[in-house]
């Protein structure tokens, strides 16, 4: 009988183990949509330059915590292969050493962000106000690095195992007490102080402690202490160290590639709005390009991090399957994968392009950011099928151990696409802020074609992890 375009088996085990994920990292982003909302309700210049402060704030998050975090590649490489083998304690071995590892350095780039962070924003953002409001928020987010580090690491071992339901639970304590928080710190309600966007960092920080708590305790429980012995002084082990970072190093690599091309990226948006000296509502200068631009990577996270969830399933199903010498297996998941989320996200996509308008005003208050925003937020939703591709199959490289190549590709086409075409489509070529977006456009197909070409190559398939 001749194969279904989609098959369906692989389409439910694939859907099982991407919705608890795609739930957890749509409430992550949760934090992020959260601060963006109670930040428009502060005084018109507060707001929007406060708004368009979170941007860069993130990027700096990501790029050093991002860079920790990444310790969740290596981890679910090795978990997955080990737990595909049959062989749990090795399984169980992978994480006292994750941990440790983001340990440490979470706690020397937490103090390290502290103390340089004016120098940082001032080098990225022009304007001396949004500099000031995000070097407050994010000295806040650096203290939650260890955290949001030694999290990730819990998360993809048992994300390896395939319970990736857990860490949704993780994530709605997360959302629920960086909420709550936010509406204390932020506004000064019920007596707490009234902070500001130093309330929104506070807030954040201490819900990314609260996610770990909760990883840390279900790995104490019996069913899988006992199991995979995780807690035993032997699984410290040097050697184990060292194949998790030169698994994990290169995905923190490209990380920082990411998010430093994205903090360039944002800085030309920034050049935009340095430029637009007439943009005035309520007697006070608005950063119209840098809000929008902050409200559209927020709405498009959900979308992003969404990938994601299809990708670590993927990539939890890849390691699996080559664990069990079964690398067909592991190619057809990954492109039934591609597939759904094609269809998926071309769906979400579509609706966004609909109602930009709407969507944009959800976010914010100020007509003139949401007239900035709406085209250059249409445009990238209706890639919404080619981001999935790509990002999918960059997950499903990393679950086969394939870090360097995707590294390689990152830096290449931040540094040579995103960042360059972002200034001459934008600046050079007068296009604005949807000629700087113009440039992601272009630089999400790219991706898509480099990682599909290796994909279907498939020296992956070989690799030792």
């Amino acid at each position: 009988m001749k194969k279904s375009w989609l098959d369906l088996t692989q389409s439910k085990r694939i859907l099982t183990l991407a919705a608890p994920v795609i739930l957890a990292m749509l409430t992550q982003t949760g934090v992020n949509i959260v601060d963006t909302y109670f930040l428009k309700k502060l005084p018109y210049q507060d707001a929007s330059d406060a708004q368009a402060a979170l941007t860069p704030s993130l990027m700096l998050l990501w790029a050093v915590g991002g860079f920790l975090s990444a310790i969740s590649v290596g981890t679910l490489a090795m978990t997955s292969r080990r737990y595909g083998e049959g062989n749990d304690e090795a399984a169980g071995a992978v994480v006292p050493n994750a941990v440790l590892v983001t340990l440490i350095g979470g706690v020397v780039f937490s103090a390290l962000g502290w103390v340089f962070m004016p120098q940082m924003f001032g080098a990225i953002v022009s304007n001396p106000h949004v500099a000031e409001l995000g070097t407050v928020y994010c000295r806040w987010r650096f203290v939650g690095i260890a955290s949001m580090a030694m999290t990730a690491g819990y998360k993809s071992f048992f994300d390896g195992i395939g319970k990736t339901h857990l860490h949704l639970w993780a994530a709605i304590v997360m959302n629920i007490f960086n909420a709550v928080l936010c509406w204390l710190l932020i506004f000064g309600n019920m007596g707490a102080p009234r902070l500001g966007i130093a309330g929104a960092g506070i807030a954040a920080a201490t819900a990314s402690w609260m996610g770990l708590v909760v990883m840390a305790l279900f790995s104490m429980g019996s069913q899988y202490r006992e199991r995979f012995k995780f807690y035993r002084v032997k699984n410290l082990s040097l050697s184990t160290v060292w194949d998790l970072l030169k698994l994990s190093v290169p995905g923190g690599l490209a990380t920082v590639a990411v998010m430093t091309g994205f903090l360039l990226f944002t800085k030309i948006v920034g050049r935009l709005d340095a430029q637009s000296a007439t943009v005035m509502v309520h007697g006070v200068r608005v950063a119209a390009n840098g809000a929008a631009t902050t409200i559209i990577i927020e709405v498009l996270s959900a979308t992003f991090f969404s990938c994601m969830a299809f990708g670590t399933a993927t990539a939890t199903l890849v390691g699996q399957s080559l664990g069990q010498k079964n690398p067909d297996l592991a190619e057809s998941y990954a492109w039934t994968s591609v597939k759904l989320g094609a269809i998926i996200f071309g769906i979400i996509g579509a609706l966004i392009f609909t109602w930009a308008p709407g969507v944009m005003g959800v976010f914010s208050d100020a007509p003139v950011v949401i007239a900035a925003g709406t085209n250059p937020l249409r445009l990238v939703s209706a890639l919404g099928p080619i981001v999935a591709f790509g990002m999918i199959l960059t997950q499903a490289l990393f679950g086969a151990g394939d870090t360097k190549y995707v590294m390689a590709v990152e830096v290449a086409l931040h540094f040579g696409c995103l960042v360059p075409f972002a200034w001459i489509f934008g600046v050079t070529l007068n296009g604005g802020l949807m000629g700087v977006w113009a440039s992601a456009g272009l630089y999400a197909l790219l991706l898509t074609v480099f990682m599909a070409g290796r994909f279907a190559r498939g020296k992956w398939k070989t690799l030792v992890v």
